[in-house]
């Protein structure tokens, strides 16, 4: 297996079974285990690496069905409580895969407006997955950031770019619109609706500079210390709560569907009292105070 030149140490102490796949004619499609790989580079976190870096990880569907899966097999691992994603190489995803989009499962006898359909709902099913995880997800953004691997980074819960990434809402820039996987949804309630509408009328690159001082990601960092980065963080996450931290990450993110503040803030009050009542980690959290200790949450 070709391994990433950006995960350092080679520290692999567990593998998530990757299994082949066979397209709905019968012919195998490119082999699942050639483009995602999934470590455990620390306790308690994932690492998931799209692995196609002559092709700056595109987002194939050869390669986004088993992201997809390796994704859900991860949600459902009770000893994972981060989930970090990256891409092999020098780019982080470089959106759709113009060359080789792969095969698409299940469409015998379609049309192209409905196989259209279906490709469109399977990419955006890979978004919804990584928001419904219970684990936050946190994007290390290696490199170039592009059309769909823009959406793609802005479906984390948190973003840590090296120097050397950039976005690009590349639709525009093909004569398409630039509005997919929930970009125009997502990237306003990031950086704003003016700043979105001209990053994405325009097609422009934005810099890891430009995306830290916007707040389109929480930091940059060397390139070489990202992934470092992203577990530093991880594991501060990792001491907290696990239903504080999953009802947490519920919350950010119904937020954004939210109809009112009022309904907004019985969600979160629900929330809260649920932690409150059916745990003792407030009282923990007390205890460890007096005691000058970190807390040790037993829930």
């Amino acid at each position: 297996m070709r391994r990433s030149s950006c995960r350092p140490g080679g520290l692999v102490a567990r593998r998530y079974p990757i299994r082949s796949r066979v397209a709905s004619s019968g012919l195998p499609t490119m082999p699942a285990m050639s483009f995602v790989e999934v470590t455990t580079p620390q306790p308690h976190v994932a690492l998931v690496t799209l692995n196609r870096p002559e092709r700056m990880n595109a987002m194939a569907f050869d390669v986004m069905i088993p992201f997809r899966d390796r994704l859900r097999e991860i949600g459902s691992d009770n000893d994972v409580r981060v989930v970090v994603i990256t891409g092999a190489g020098h780019g982080f995803c470089s959106g759709a895969d113009l060359e080789n989009p792969g095969t698409i499962p299940n469409v015998d006898g379609l049309t192209a407006p409905t196989l259209a359909l279906r490709a469109m709902e399977l990419l955006d099913d890979v978004i919804t997955t990584i928001r419904r995880l219970h684990q936050p997800v946190i994007a290390a953004i290696n490199g170039p950031a592009i059309g769909g691997g823009f959406c793609l980074a802005l479906s984390a819960d948190i973003r840590i770019a090296a120097e050397s990434a950039y976005f690009r809402a590349a639709g525009i820039n093909n004569g398409l619109t630039a509005a997919e996987l929930g970009l125009s949804f997502l990237l306003p309630r990031s950086v704003g609706q003016s700043r979105a509408s001209e990053i994405m009328l325009t097609g422009r690159d934005v810099s890891a500079e430009e995306a830290d001082r916007i707040g389109l990601v929480s930091s940059v960092v060397a390139g070489d210390a990202l992934l470092a980065s992203c577990y530093e963080t991880a594991a501060r996450i990792i001491g907290w709560s696990r239903p504080g931290i999953e009802l947490t990450k519920r919350q950010l993110w119904n937020s954004l569907d939210a109809s009112s503040l009022q309904t907004h803030m019985d969600a979160e009050g629900t929330a809260q009292l649920f932690v409150r009542i059916t745990t003792q980690n407030f009282e923990e959290s007390i205890r460890a105070r007096r005691e000058k200790r970190s807390p040790v949450f037993l829930d």
